[in-house]
């Protein structure tokens, strides 16, 4: 064991006591399912009630079983655009993360090139990505490299902000006390910083899944790609030229429950790293 493990292993002997959980209640956790469903469920009894009781034609308000119907009939063709979709969404989330870290450790260590880099970052993120699409559609050879640059822009900023805000945010004293034993910066990023800025990369992990998601659609808007390898985008479209509303609903409805599926993850993942050590996911006791 080296002077620096032996010396964090002392300052750590007094807070050696097991952690709770942390989390809720049981029965907290199960309201938390239940409610929200139920929720749901008077929801759709109500859209249910109001088709039905005010004679809306089913062009213009289809009822939750046209719906349902559409969605179980029409799956072969909103299936496979779903996985299109998901492909551009995780491939976009995954070179956003690695990309975003990366360059947010370079910015902690360097604060020349933050300076120098994070004005052309802020203006890739606030330059709408509908407006700049067409131009990148000239410049790549496929329009599935198109929509992958887009979600990436979108997904990749609030990783790299949040991730360079945490390794900035970390605790001055535990600073010193690496210099104190001499710790390499190697070993102060891996064993501190990386570490301490965790619950603010997860948060950006949360905010970058909804976002290239969007992204990904609002690309494909932009792009007017079509056939065979188009994702929901192209179906929404579609099914709005040809009226075919029953279908744009269970379209609708498929990009909001990935876009849930997404945050569901993201939190389940940010939940279980958190728990046992971070003030944010454990519970308090008084």
């Amino acid at each position: 064991m080296t002077e620096l493990q032996q010396g964090l292993a002392a300052g750590d002997a007094h807070d050696t006591q097991p952690q709770a959980d942390g989390g809720p209640p049981a029965h907290e956790r199960i309201l938390r399912v239940v409610i929200p469903l139920v929720m749901l469920g008077g929801l759709i009894a109500l859209w249910a009630w109001y088709v039905k009781a005010y004679n809306v034609p089913h062009y213009i308000l289809p009822g939750p079983d046209l719906v349902a119907q559409a969605m179980v009939r029409d799956w072969g063709v909103l299936g496979p655009a779903l996985l299109v979709t998901l492909t551009i969404t995780f491939e976009a989330l995954l070179i956003a993360l690695v990309g975003g870290v990366l360059i947010a450790i370079l910015f902690a260590s360097s604060r020349w090139v933050e300076i120098a880099l994070s004005p052309y970052m802020v203006i890739l993120q606030v330059t709408p990505i509908i407006a700049i699409a067409p131009l990148i559609l000239i410049y790549t050879s496929t329009t599935q490299q198109a929509l992958l640059i887009c979600a990436w822009i979108v997904a990749f900023f609030p990783v790299l902000s949040n991730t360079t805000q945490g390794l900035k945010s970390t605790d001055h004293n535990l600073l010193n006390l690496y210099e104190l034993y001499g710790a390499s910066r190697w070993q102060t990023l891996f064993l501190l910083k990386l570490p301490a800025a965790l619950p603010y990369f997860l948060t950006g992990l949360r905010i970058a899944g909804g976002l290239a998601l969007i992204a990904a659609v609002v690309a494909e808007f932009a792009a007017g790609s079509a056939g065979a390898g188009s994702g929901l985008a192209f179906r929404l479209l579609e099914s709005q030229y040809r009226l075919n509303i029953p279908r744009l609903f269970a379209a609708l409805i498929l990009l909001c429950a990935t876009g849930v599926a997404i945050f569901g993850a993201t939190s389940l993942l940010s939940h279980l790293l958190l728990r046992r050590w971070h003030e944010s996911a454990i519970r308090r006791e008084n």
